[in-house]
């Protein structure tokens, strides 16, 4: 809208917000919070969302925010012809694609965020579950759309200088076009349930650890359960590993390791668990391990300090960034660093313990969706660097 003068009172921003929703794993939990900061921060803007029927009807949003119904999936031809239609009808002044599932023919100028690059990296089939040929096809689309994605957005938000010095390494980009905007702490995590009735629910009755998450081969769950499984032929006390969120063909794939390392005693896997619960679940774990091999943040480390456990993780780069020296490292590429680790937290003393999850949690505390949703705000204020 234009004033008298010529000078433009608000801007028109659409979000493709199909992503909607905590069952879309960490992709959901970026786009909810996204949205609710941003109606917390910004009564100026016009925003038109794009929702799945879903939450088409489900979602209440403040009077400057418009819905619109785009129920047809991710990666799929009809987001390809039918996108650009609707965001060309809508006439935004920018749009912010929160994955990078952009259209090709998309003309509109438009920001993107991507999250990690571990697709360019994981290649072969043991990274999917697809016949060779379907791979390869969907393959070749992927790495056509994730190109336009990033050479065609003029800003890319990203959630690491890890996974920017990738980005811009791999497409060879402006560094001032890549931004790293860090993520935050959903306050659900710190609502936890009573204890008793969270263990009792999915039956532990020892001390344990715990994996939150998904059960791809980057996330090296089979290091994690070789390395339990040392744990307790080498302790006279029985440590179980929990491992909640692991779903799909995957998950399948993660029983049959669990099988092979004979390691059915030790490993319980509880699947998917409510925010709630999993705050409930991280507090009175032993710690909480992360042993993957490649991340774009590394969420769910921070929401386990803020939780109150402590936190056993890969030595990789992208968690040196995010987490510092508020976590325990060990070498993700060795099972016996990771049994080194465990035993050590089970050993400290309990001053010491209580210290370090005190620590933790005024370092997660310091990661903020709202600071996120402020510093995307800028990026649709200054869309072009």
């Amino acid at each position: 809208m234009e004033l008298g003068d010529g000078l433009v009172n608000y801007m028109k921003i659409l979000l493709d917000g199909r992503f909607y929703g905590l069952e879309n794993a960490g992709l959901g939990r970026y786009c909810v919070n996204l949205v609710r900061e941003l109606q917390n921060i910004d009564k100026k803007n016009q925003y038109i969302i794009l929702l799945r029927k879903k939450y088409f009807n489900k979602l209440k949003l403040n009077e400057n925010w418009m819905q619109m119904l785009a129920d047809f999936g991710h990666y799929s031809l009809l987001e390809q012809i039918k996108l650009p239609k609707i965001i060309s009808s809508c006439s935004p002044d920018v749009t912010h694609f929160l994955h990078f599932n952009v259209p090709v023919f998309c003309n509109k100028r438009f920001v993107v965020t991507i999250h990690d690059i571990l697709m360019h990296k994981q290649k072969g089939m043991d990274a999917t579950t697809l016949p060779f040929c379907t791979y390869f096809l969907k393959r070749l689309g992927y790495k056509t759309v994730f190109r336009r994605a990033v050479i065609g957005a003029c800003r890319v938000i990203v959630p690491s200088s890890s996974v920017k010095k990738e980005l811009v390494n791999y497409y060879n980009l402006d560094e001032r076009k890549v931004t790293v905007i860090y993520e935050g702490v959903d306050q659900a995590i710190l609502q936890k349930e009573a204890r008793n009735k969270i263990l009792a629910k999915y039956n532990i009755a020892s001390d344990y650890f715990i994996y939150a998450g998904n059960a791809y081969p980057h996330k090296n769950l089979s290091r994690l359960i070789e390395a339990i499984v040392l744990f307790n032929k080498r302790s006279d006390k029985k440590v179980v590993l929990v491992i909640a969120g692991s779903r799909g063909i995957f998950s399948h794939r993660l029983e049959k390791s669990i099988k092979n390392a004979e390691a059915k005693e030790y490993v319980k896997l509880i699947g998917c668990v409510t925010d709630n619960e999993l705050g409930t679940l991280y507090e009175n774990s032993v710690a909480f391990v992360f042993p993957s091999l490649s991340e774009g943040f590394g969420l769910p480390g921070l929401e386990a300090m803020a939780a109150g456990t402590l936190v056993l993780a890969s030595d990789i780069s992208v968690f040196r960034e995010v987490y510092k020296d508020s976590v325990c490292y060990f070498n993700p590429f060795d099972f016996s660093s990771i049994e080194k680790a465990m035993r050590e937290v089970v050993g400290m003393e309990k001053e010491r313990r209580n210290l370090a999850i005190e620590y933790g949690k005024k370092f997660a505390s310091g990661y903020s969706w709202s600071k996120m949703a402020k510093e995307t705000l800028d990026i649709y204020n200054n869309p072009i660097v």
